[in-house]
């Protein structure tokens, strides 16, 4: 007992925001996550020193997974955007550079916590209200009756991941999958509680994007499947395909020593009774009609070859990955259990085929009505391949969102430029019961106003990579890039074509000012006005809910952070 160490007290830190440790961490995560912002953001390798694979990504959620962070601040912050991104799938890098803004611009401030907190929330509501008003200028409506718009916030997801690799012919036939997929997982009978359904990604490394494919139904791989041997199944006089499920090992090795003990008669073989056992089972089945017999886990080569003979086709080791998806599509329970299998488990197929592509064989399951179905993705390395496998989730999932909230938000930072515009243009004109009732004076909420402005033009900032000026305009509020290393002229009109989303020209005289996020800079004299401008091809859009709730979870993390006063850390 001499040995043993006097506990140590803990580590008691007073507002750690004022130290320099965390504010060094919190500007250097900030600058990995801006330089990571957009189409033309810089790729990050990850790897984690000793050994392992190495990650090349410029994905918030591939990032963050990636990154080790210590600091108890940061840890709030990333495990914040983490979770948003774990609903959302998309705005990432969005929420978490625009909480890093708040925390910057808000500290910096000569008001108190308490009050900043107050007034950013009311603030936000501003800004939430403005989002979801008819009047919105940022706000783009989502017709499901055309594809228009639908493949404009697709290849604006595809085209913000450099990663991937793609050219133009490459995003636009991907564009064209991915939306062909989802409109698979849309149920074709609409229910009371209609569910979508889903679309399994299966991997082909090493082969061109162009050779990606979506087809009904699942693919299940089968290496051993030997081509020059005639394939037949057997089906029920309705011409269906009947399906047995098991999620039970079917190798013949079912006993499990740290269940307990069995008792063996003398003489009786174990593996010859469990053997029996199985091959029973495949007489059933055989009996049943079934024509398709899938086991998550191994299944005993002689229990195969029975049903084989029998022309059952047997798949073993599918994975826990394509079960529900399985018994989804065919309408089967997995069977539990060797020793009670049901006539009710059963499910049904409408056909059964041999897919090949590359050098892999796939069985290729084919439903009555599909809601299920696999999206072939091909990339040239498996780098690329990764960053798009995310990548075509992402957009999947966003779509899902869409349907539920058919609307959509302008992207290349107009609508973060749109909306500071707005809240500047708004918060000149509030009542003095509004600052009453926030108990604070008008210069403080002017302040704090700023500080929040800045923070949403810092995220269209970081769409720059390339030392080029940035512009906002006074009549729409969007935002503006100029080519690095441009001449000067007289005319703005002369160097920009398009606003960052694509929705205006430079048609109009727009009176464009530098976006440079300074305290101070111009106001603009009116409310943003919405453009005119029909929805184009070249619109780049981004996820109106994914958006809305990356806004909230910025600010609601930087407030948490804001108001942090000791951070204790114990050092046992």
């Amino acid at each position: 007992m001499s040995r043993l160490e006097a506990k140590k007290p803990p580590l008691f830190i007073s507002e750690p925001l004022t130290s320099d440790t965390v504010s060094q961490s919190l500007s250097l995560l900030s600058g990995i996550l801006k330089s990571s912002y957009g189409p033309a953001g810089r790729l990050k390798q990850l790897h984690n020193g000793v050994g392992g694979c190495v990650c090349t990504t410029s994905q918030s959620s591939a990032l963050l997974g990636h990154l080790s962070v210590s600091q108890p601040v940061l840890r709030v912050l990333t495990a914040s955007v983490q979770n948003h991104v774990s609903r959302f799938s998309d705005c990432g890098l969005f929420t978490a550079i625009l909480c890093c803004g708040f925390i910057e611009n808000f500290r910096s401030l000569n008001v108190a916590p308490f009050t900043v907190i107050k007034i950013s929330k009311h603030l936000l509501s501003l800004c939430m209200d403005h989002l979801r008003s008819e009047t919105c200028g940022c706000r783009v409506p989502v017709d499901f009756s055309s594809v228009g718009t639908l493949v404009c916030l697709v290849r604006s997801i595809l085209t913000s991941k450099p990663a991937c690799m793609l050219n133009k012919t490459e995003v636009d036939h991907l564009t064209a999958l991915v939306l062909k997929a989802f409109i698979f997982t849309v149920p074709c009978h609409v229910e009371t509680n209609a569910v979508l359904g889903k679309c399994v990604i299966v991997p082909v490394k090493g082969r061109r994007v162009l050779d990606s494919t979506v087809l009904p139904g699942l693919l299940i791989e089968m290496p051993e499947f030997h081509l020059g041997k005639p394939f037949a199944v057997k089906r029920t006089g309705s011409n269906m395909i009947k399906i047995a499920l098991f999620n039970v090992s079917m190798s013949g090795d079912g006993f499990n020593p740290e269940e307990g003990t069995i008792a063996v008669h003398h003489g009786v073989s174990l593996e010859v009774s469990e053997l029996n056992q199985l091959l029973h089972v495949g007489k059933q089945l055989v009996e049943d009609e079934v024509g398709l017999v899938v086991c998550q886990k191994v299944m005993h080569p002689s229990l195969k070859q029975y049903l084989r003979e029998n022309g059952v086709v047997a798949v073993d080791r599918a994975g826990l990955s394509l079960m529900e998806p399985l018994g989804r599509m065919t309408g089967s329970k997995p069977i539990a259990s060797i020793l009670s299998s049901s006539p009710g488990c059963y499910g049904s197929l409408k056909d059964l085929c041999i897919e090949s592509f590359a050098s892999k064989h796939f069985l290729h399951l084919i439903p009555e009505d599909t809601v299920i179905c696999s999206l072939i993705l091909c990339n040239r390395s498996e780098t690329a391949w990764d960053e798009l496998k995310r990548v075509c989730g992402t957009a999947e999932h966003v779509l899902q969102l869409t349907m539920r909230e058919p609307l959509a938000l302008l992207g290349g930072g107009c609508t973060e430029t749109h909306l500071a515009s707005y809240i500047r243009h708004k918060s000149l004109g509030l009542p003095a019961s509004t600052f009453k009732d926030l108990d604070c004076s008008q210069t403080q909420y002017q302040l704090v106003a700023e500080g929040f402005c800045r923070s949403l033009e810092s995220v269209a900032r970081s769409l720059s990579h390339n030392d080029g000026d940035i512009l906002t305009d006074m009549v729409y509020g969007h935002c503006w890039f100029v080519p690095s290393g441009s001449p000067c002229v007289s005319k703005w009109s002369d160097l920009v074509s398009k606003c960052g989303c694509g929705m205006n020209g430079n048609t109009q005289d727009l009176s464009w000012r530098f976006l440079q996020g300074q305290s101070g800079s111009p106001v603009l004299q009116g409310c943003p006005k919405e453009p005119s401008v029909k929805v184009t091809d070249l619109l780049t859009l981004d996820c109106f809910a994914a958006k809305c709730s990356g806004l909230q979870v910025a600010l609601e993390t930087a407030n948490l952070i804001l108001d942090l006063s000791y951070i204790i850390e114990d050092q046992n």
